[in-house]
């Protein structure tokens, strides 16, 4: 079990530095509205990061690289949820980093809101990085002040009245610069996209991100991490990242629900075949709402016996 938790410790890590990579490198390579133009230097005090210079992301996406929008949101049609044709190219405005680099403030949590525990790491890591700002002014990137990570209407975390609390953040500014955090959105068993407001030109790191609705360049798939995983990983030297073969015993470690029915069903049904029970080990129970028995399938009471034995 010692190998699994190093495992879960590895993958939170891998994910937190994607990130901070993702948006303090690659990101800030494109130019925002009337600013810097693609391709442009970077300033020396932006850190460098490896490999070569990626594609313009309007041309892979087939989207017209001359399509603006105004400063104070989009202008072009929208879905419920986000502006459909944000780019870093025209709905991030790269010239608040270049004036002060890349620095992230985080809004102050609504008064009588309790964060959600996941969020709460979230929040203390961005707060403790070095990238951290105190004065918006100075900041490059916006984080929410209240939980978004949980938008299901009869989660314990769920958030009412986001649509106006976003709407009155002091630089929302239609979105712009801005990065929301979500890990479950709708509820079983659709779990439509619906966050309940207006993502208008804001970024979004999200888990089980649709394609449909996914916005290559610009928002963040990242993966679904429970409550009670860790902010941070074990004491220094224990990461041994470039060792060939890995020392971990265990490459794949799984072990949560498989929807028998809904959104996301097919893909975790099927996960049964890459588990060869050496260092690749999925453990799933099909026990997942109310009336999971009328959908068992001939794999479910081995499955979930598996799961209740393994801790």
């Amino acid at each position: 079990m010692q190998a699994k938790k190093r495992f879960a410790l590895l993958g939170s890590a891998a994910a937190s530095l994607f990130l901070l990579a993702y948006l303090s490198g690659t990101q800030l390579g494109h130019r925002g509205t009337g600013q810097q133009a693609v391709g442009a230097a970077v300033p020396s005090r932006w850190p460098r990061w490896l490999g070569g210079p990626l594609p313009r992301l309007a041309v892979l996406e087939g989207a017209d690289p001359q399509v603006e929008l105004a400063p104070g949101g989009p202008t072009g049609p929208t879905t419920p949820l986000r502006a459909p044709h944000c780019r870093m190219t025209n709905c991030f405005d790269s010239s608040l980093c270049a004036r002060n680099g890349f620095r992230v403030y985080v809004y102050p949590t609504p008064k009588g809101e309790e964060l959600s525990e996941s969020y709460q790491k979230i929040v203390r890591s961005v707060r403790e990085s070095r990238h951290f700002t105190a004065d918006p002014r100075k900041a490059c990137l916006f984080v929410l002040g209240s939980d978004t990570l949980d938008r299901d209407q009869l989660s314990r975390h769920f958030v009412h009245g986001m649509r106006a609390k976003v709407q009155a953040l002091p630089h929302w500014n239609g979105g712009r610069n801005h990065l929301v955090f979500n890990l479950y959105s709708g509820t079983w068993p659709n779990y439509t996209e619906d966050l309940g407001f207006d993502l208008g030109q804001a970024m979004l790191a999200k888990a089980s991100i649709s394609l449909d609705t996914f916005r290559p360049g610009f928002d963040v798939s990242i993966p679904l991490f429970p409550e009670e995983h860790p902010q941070r990983a074990g004491a220094r030297g224990h990461l041994h990242a470039n060792d060939v073969p890995p020392v971990r015993k265990y490459l794949l470690v799984f072990k949560g629900k498989r929807y028998l029915t809904g959104i996301g069903s097919d893909t975790r049904n099927a996960l049964y075949h890459v588990n060869n029970g050496r260092d690749i080990v999925l453990l799933t129970t099909c026990r997942h709402g109310k009336d999971w028995s009328k959908h068992k399938d001939a794999r479910c009471d081995r499955n979930n016996e598996d799961y209740e034995s393994d801790s």
